[in-house]
């Protein structure tokens, strides 16, 4: 007992998020009378969410170098428009007009980059001009009007699922596979986690607490995909989160590239004098920024198989959130991907139970910016404490 009271007390910041999910998964599950965790409701809270978890991972690395990005709705709405006139209207391959769409949001984000990072603009002046701009242009080539319909091809990015090439009946098999699977990677990596901590003389869980944790894991995930595959199996979009989550959360935490982020948000002039090229490492954050911000408007306009004016609206403030909910300092420095990610979870499971409820968007919109308060007071709070 008193070693899983050393274990909360030393990660309280990093897991605080995690429990609060799990205490509201459960309020919610009771209030919707079992509603919340049906396997079609999951898959939609998955689909729903995408493109916003997409934000939050670019959007925390924003906010650890120091920095916020106001643009990312606006780009998303612009980018969409400019998929659906290269798919739709110019009959471009989707494949082509997808990398051309990534390419151009790249760009966008070196635009901003560099007024932020060379130029020492603010990044919230350089990104609020941003944001009206991309809103502009993309009103002007939408004309105010809606563009639709995506080709098939495309609209699966957003909607389709895996095959299940086993053919089951009432279970989709390849899901329940795969989940076996990334459980067996994921209890491998931590045993050899332990091991390597072990070797190096660093301090490690008790074997008890250890094997409950690797309970708690494998019950998770086998958990998660048998209900995704009650249903139709694991959609497309949700292996591409995962891609990208694993892909940033090893990019933070085990490149120099990922330390130096770490280090421009935690002391700039450190930082430099360190022989960090700060002014590099904020420019490329923001290229990576405007090309997750293309990639989540690309999603939506999938999901919603149209490319429409009103697009992206208030996209950058529920990705700040996520980030700032997930654990994320204020003061720039600290965050993580993976608690970007559940703070983006935390918003989407609750915009999900209070519909279910019936709650009006205004009493959801309330309670949103009270759980953000909560978070920023309790991350100023530990940082007084600590």
């Amino acid at each position: 007992m008193k070693a899983l009271l050393n274990v909360i007390q030393n990660n309280v910041r990093q897991y605080s998020m995690t429990f609060a999910l799990l205490l509201i998964m459960i309020l919610f599950q009771l209030l919707t009378d079992g509603i919340l965790l049906q396997p079609l409701n999951i898959t939609n809270l998955i689909l729903q969410n995408s493109y916003i978890l997409i934000l939050a991972i670019g959007m925390v690395l924003i906010i650890i170098t120091g920095h916020i990005d106001l643009s990312v709705g606006s780009i998303a709405a612009f980018i969409g428009a400019l998929s659906a006139i290269l798919m739709i209207q110019m009959n471009l391959d989707p494949i082509l007009s997808v990398l051309i769409c990534l390419l151009v949001g790249a760009l966008v984000g070196a635009w901003q980059g560099f007024w932020v990072a060379y130029v020492k603009i603010p990044a919230f002046i350089v990104t609020l001009a941003g944001m009206l701009i991309f809103r502009g242009i993309t009103l002007i080539m939408l004309q105010g009007q809606s563009i639709a319909p995506f080709p098939p091809s495309f609209q699966r990015l957003s909607s389709g699922f895996l095959p299940d090439v086993f053919n089951g009946s009432s279970l989709h098999l390849l899901s329940l596979l795969i989940g076996v699977l990334l459980c067996a990677i994921l209890i491998f990596i931590e045993l050899r986690g332990r091991k390597r901590k072990q070797n190096n003389g660093t301090d490690v869980l008790n074997p008890t607490l250890f094997i409950l944790k690797l309970v708690g894991i494998a019950a998770v995930i086998l958990g998660f995909t048998y209900i995704l595959a009650s249903y139709r199996g694991i959609p497309y979009i949700l292996i591409l989160l995962i891609a990208l989550i694993a892909f940033y959360a090893f990019l933070t935490k085990k490149t120099v590239f990922g330390r130096h982020i770490y280090a421009v948000g935690g002391n700039e002039k450190a930082a430099a004098l360190s022989g960090i090229k700060t002014k590099r490492v904020t420019f490329m954050v923001f290229v990576n920024m405007g090309m997750l911000a293309a990639l989540s408007g690309l999603i939506f306009a999938a999901r919603l198989n149209a490319a429409t004016p009103r697009a992206g609206n208030l996209f950058e403030l529920d990705a700040i959130a996520a980030a700032f909910i997930g654990g994320a300092s204020a003061y720039g420095g600290v965050g993580t991907v993976i608690g970007a990610v559940v703070g983006g979870l935390v918003m989407g499971v609750m915009n999900n139970g209070m519909s279910i409820l019936g709650l009006g968007i205004d009493w959801q919109q309330a309670i949103k910016g009270l759980v953000l308060l909560a978070a920023v007071a309790f991350d100023i709070m530990n940082k007084k404490r600590g």
